[in-house]
């Protein structure tokens, strides 16, 4: 089944792209969300096959490259954790599929989207369903790819065609450093494939080796799924259409990083400075996006700033070792992530495209379907217990406990509070209260068709199950840990951060599984009063902080600062080498040379009369310069 997975999208971008014109939107509309629906069937074949047979399966189609020692096949790989993935990947991206055809019907280029949207689907597929480094560099470089086509979709206006330029040329800072990584792979081992890399590693990696390898491959994570300092494209991705938004913050694009240190664990346990870069990488972002999430107006700016938290959650998780709950995470945030930003794409179809919370107020009468789905994504994306959060984000809090100590517990503890409150704030600011609608658009406002509803129905309902496949363990243990066993092995549940390491009973797990309660609670209650009870509060706490309000609301000027200290002297640069290096040097070196033997051409031509009798009087003289030379000597 594992070629199927990749054919039917491939085949969507074909029949869309080439004869999507001559078809139509009705059938492009169907083809669309069929190529990744019957990928999706493909997938569960391959998730039984797996269930059955555990072990890894490589599925080698031929040798694609082979230039002397180097050697790699076009081959796939089918294992739990590919399996897993690739289940969330075309699951979800079904469904936002199925929703886009409702969503983007009146757009002018719905068959482009739909080609591109098919694309970005099979990009990741190959990605994590690849069987060696280059196939999976290919998948990466393809979803970057489909990033920038798909944020800039609405390249005529100048915030989104901005915003793809950026989401690409951040994004290929990291890309540069994983293209090093993989070659330092090849150097050493004399080979790409995943098998033979991590079996022979133990045997050939030192720890500074092994360290320069994992550093350069989480480079290109950090890029990739918008971690610090490399996170700044992922809330500008925000200008592409909410399906985009949904889809590659959900189910492909920044979920590539986590997967792939996940896939290259046996690596990072030889590096265990690298392990504790990813773990304090991840926590510090989580803390410092949760921090922005909290004063944010746009409500998918709000979602984009909970997405790079909760990534740093999993890089938490895998940091530490518990690479089975940061996949457990990833699935989890698939589903809730989605059901959010495809609940923010409903309510801008009912205010007909307003996005700033400050301007709603009162949509819960309204657009019923909407706000109870969005309410599901919010109690799942704060921990409320027993919805799917609650499970995945305390084991990754749990593990982190466990494996590297009190302080990191603590900032993610601390984390998340805020994400109960930003979550909240997201539901009673435009749910609640009185209608601060504009006129113009309280009288229009209208739920969305059956086609977007019926896909965030679905995702509610996973929002809230998709918890209970991992179940802690004094709970009756984790299907997700049991399932992806054999690939993690001996690896699950060790790591590279040995300070402060501790071991347990079931008592104190159950303990600290309250206080994530306690905190989730706490911030919804504090949101809650100051949102519906006091909403009179934050304005006056706004005003009472003051600077760090501003600083807040600003981002911490982040991109400011990027601006003044990277991309303007660089752009001074570039401008400098095009005026006078380029300009004066390369070009007058140029047009030097040709004037030269422009020159020299017009000077030695004058010796071409057309006469014989000068001819023959320079063929004497030629002829008594031989013989004076040769009598001389």
């Amino acid at each position: 089944m594992i070629w199927f997975i990749l054919l039917f999208p491939l085949l969507g971008v074909l029949i869309n792209g080439f004869f999507g014109y001559r078809l139509g939107k009705r059938v492009v509309g169907i083809v669309g969300p069929a190529a990744v629906g019957l990928a999706f069937l493909a997938a569960c074949g391959m998730f039984l096959g797996v269930i059955q047979s555990p072990h890894a399966v490589v599925n080698t189609l031929y040798s694609w490259i082979t230039v002397g020692d180097f050697d790699v096949s076009l081959s796939l790989r089918a294992d739990p954790l590919s399996s897993l993935m690739t289940l969330v990947v075309s699951g979800v991206g079904f469904l936002i599929h199925v929703y886009s055809v409702g969503y983007m019907a009146e757009d002018e280029r719905f068959i482009r989207f739909f080609t591109q949207l098919n694309l970005f689907a099979f990009s990741m597929l190959l990605l994590v369903l690849a069987g060696n480094f280059l196939i999976m560099f290919v998948g990466w470089e393809l979803v970057g790819l489909c990033s920038y086509l798909l944020i800039g979709f609405w390249f005529e206006r100048e915030a989104p065609a901005d915003a793809g330029k950026k989401a690409f040329l951040v994004t290929r800072i990291g890309d540069f450093g994983f293209a090093l990584g993989v070659m330092l792979i090849f150097a050493t081992f004399g080979t790409l494939d995943f098998d033979q890399v991590f079996e022979r590693a133990p045997e050939l990696l030192d720890g500074t080796i092994a360290t320069a390898i994992t550093l350069l491959l989480f480079t290109g994570a950090v890029g990739k799924s918008a971690q610090i300092p490399l996170y700044v494209w992922l809330p500008d991705a925000m200008e592409g259409p909410t399906p985009v938004s949904a889809l590659i913050h959900a189910a492909t694009m920044v979920t590539a990083g986590v997967y792939m240190v996940a896939r290259t664990h046996v690596l990072f346990e030889l590096a265990p400075l690298s392990m504790g870069v990813v773990a304090w990488i991840g926590v510090v972002t989580a803390f410092f996006a949760a921090t922005m999430a909290l004063v944010q107006n746009d409500l998918k700016r709000i979602l984009a700033y909970s997405t790079i938290s909760q990534l740093g959650y999993m890089f938490m998780g895998v940091g530490v070792g518990a690479y089975a709950a940061g996949i457990f995470h990833l699935t989890t945030h698939a589903f809730f992530k989605a059901l959010l930003f495809l609940s923010a794409g409903s309510v801008m179809h009912a205010l007909s495209g307003e996005l700033n919370i400050q301007k709603m107020g009162g949509l819960k009468d309204k657009i019923r379907w909407t706000y109870w789905t969005f309410l599901a994504g919010a109690l799942a994306l704060s921990g409320f217990p027993f919805f799917s959060g609650f499970f995945s984000k305390d084991e990754i809090l749990w593990k982190a406990y466990q494996n590297a100590g009190f302080w990191l517990w603590l900032v993610g503890i601390v984390t998340a509070f805020m994400t109960a409150f930003y979550s909240f704030r997201a539901v009673f600011v435009p749910f609640w209260g009185q209608s601060r609608l504009d006129k113009k658009i309280a009288h229009h406002v209208h739920e969305s068709p059956r086609v977007m509803i019926v896909p965030l129905v679905l995702l509610a309902v996973l929002a809230f199950l998709g918890g209970y496949m991992g179940l802690p363990h004094f709970l009756g243990g984790s299907a997700v840990e049991g399932f992806l066993s054999p690939v993690f092995a001996a690896e699950e549940g060790t790591h590279a951060v040995e300070v402060g390491a501790h071991t347990a009973g079931v008592g104190l797990e159950v303990a600290f599984l309250g206080i994530s309660v306690v905190v989730a609670l706490a911030g919804i209650g504090l949101a809650y009063f100051m949102y519906v009870a006091r909403p009179t509060v934050p304005v006056a706490l706004a005003r009472g902080l003051g600077p760090l309000y501003i600083l807040l609301s600003n981002k911490y000027y982040i991109d400011e600062l990027y601006m003044a200290v990277l991309v303007n002297p660089l752009k001074g640069l570039a401008g400098w080498l095009a005026r006078v290096f380029d300009a004066r040097g390369i070009d007058g070196l140029v047009n030097g040379l040709a004037a030269f033997f422009g020159w020299s051409g017009q000077t030695t031509r004058q010796v071409q009369t057309g006469s014989v009798r000068h001819y023959a009087l320079s063929i004497l003289l030629g002829v008594v310069v031989m013989v004076g030379y040769f009598v001389l000597r």
